[in-house]
C-alpha cells in the first residue's frame, strides 16, 4: 500500500518538525537566520558617543560659526587699543574658553564685561581671517573717517606719512605701527589704489590704526594741499641724500613709494627733497616698512637731539 505524502513541516512517518521556524527574521536588530545581531553600533538601545571631541556641539563640522558685523579685530593687542581709545564702538569678543589668564586677557575682561563670549579654539580658527588670531576676535563698528583738510584746520604744523600704491597689507600694517610710536599725526593712502584697513593689516598694526588715522585720498591732490600749507616734502628714494643730512624738524610730510616701483616720477616732482638710506652689502633697497620705520625714526632722533 503506497505511503500518504508528508504533510509540510513534518519529518518521515508523521512526527512534527521540531526544527525551528527556518524563515528569516526581518525586525530591526536581528542577523539572518533569526539571530540578535549583538554589534554595539546595531543594538537598538545603543546610546550615542559621549566623549567631548565627538559631541555635536563641539565637532567642527557641526558648530555655528558666528560672524562679526562691521570690523574684524583679530589679536589680543589690537583689541585691547580699541577698547582703551574708544575711537569707536567695540561689540561682541570671542574668547578661547582655554585661554591662559594674562595681563591682555584681564585688561580686556575689564574693558569688555558681559560682551566677551567664550568659545573653543576651533570656533575662533574658523572665524580668522588671518590665520593668527592669538586667542581673541572682536566685532568693531569701522573708525570714523577724517579729511586732510580737517586735520590741517586743526592742526596746521602736522608729521604725515603718504604711501602711494603700497600693495601688501603687512606693509601698511607695519606702516602704521612704526607711525605711531614715532608720533606721526596721519598716514594717507591713495583712494583706489593700495591696502586698506583689513583684517590683517589691524592686526600687523598692533593697535596703530585705531590711533593714527588712515586718510584715504590722492596722493597728488593731497600733495597740493600740503605744499599749500608750507609743509616742506620729503621722498623716500635710494637717489636720496643721507637723511641726517637733512633737517627734519618741525611739520613734514614723508612719501614713501609703492615695494615695486617706489615714488613715481610725477611723485617725485612734487616732493622739496629726496632722502635715501645708504645701504651696505650690494643691497639696491629695503622693504617699505623697513624704510619708512628708519625715515621716521631718524626724525625721532632729531626732535630729541635738536639735530
Amino acid at each position: 500500500m503506497p505511503s500518504k505524502p508528508s504533510r509540510p513541516g513534518s519529518r518521515p512517518g508523521g512526527r512534527p518538525d521540531a526544527r525551528p521556524d527556518s524563515r528569516p527574521d526581518t525586525r530591526p536588530g536581528s542577523r539572518p537566520g533569526g539571530r540578535p545581531d549583538s554589534r554595539p553600533e546595531n543594538r537598538p538601545d545603543s546610546r550615542p558617543d559621549s566623549r567631548p571631541e565627538n559631541r555635536p556641539e563641539n565637532r567642527p563640522d557641526q558648530q555655528v560659526i558666528p560672524k562679526p558685523v562691521g570690523d574684524a579685530l583679530e589679536g589680543r593687542n589690537v583689541v585691547v587699543e580699541a577698547l582703551q581709545r574708544r575711537r569707536r564702538p567695540v561689540g561682541r569678543i570671542w574668547l578661547d574658553e582655554n585661554a591662559r589668564p594674562d595681563e591682555k586677557i584681564a585688561e580686556i575682561l575689564a574693558l569688555a564685561g558681559d560682551r566677551v563670549i567664550r568659545v573653543p579654539r576651533s570656533t575662533l580658527d574658523r572665524m580668522s581671517q588671518t590665520g593668527v588670531h592669538n586667542g581673541v576676535i572682536a566685532e568693531a563698528e569701522p573708525l570714523p573717517e577724517t579729511s586732510l583738510r580737517a586735520l590741517l584746520d586743526t592742526n596746521p604744523a602736522p608729521f604725515l606719512v603718504l604711501v602711494d600704491e603700497v600693495q601688501y597689507e603687512h606693509n601698511l600694517g607695519a606702516i602704521l605701527r612704526s607711525a605711531l610710536g614715532a608720533g606721526v599725526d596721519a598716514v594717507i593712502a591713495p583712494v583706489q589704489r593700495g591696502a586698506g584697513l583689513s583684517p590683517v593689516v589691524l592686526r600687523v598694526s598692533m593697535g596703530g590704526a585705531e590711533a593714527v588715522p588712515l586718510i584715504r585720498e590722492g596722493i597728488s591732490s593731497a600733495l597740493a594741499e600740503i605744499r599749500r600749507h608750507g609743509i616742506p616734502v620729503l621722498g623716500a628714494d635710494v637717489d636720496g641724500v643721507p637723511p641726517w643730512e637733512v633737517d627734519m624738524r618741525g611739520p613734514l610730510a614723508l612719501v614713501l613709494g609703492g615695494e615695486d616701483k617706489g615714488l613715481t616720477p610725477p611723485i617725485r616732482k612734487r616732493c622739496d627733497q629726496l632722502v635715501g638710506i645708504p645701504l651696505a652689502g650690494g643691497l639696491s633697497s629695503l622693504n617699505v616698512s623697513v624704510s619708512a620705520g628708519v625715515l621716521l625714526f631718524e626724525r625721532v632722533r632729531q626732535m630729541k637731539a635738536g639735530r
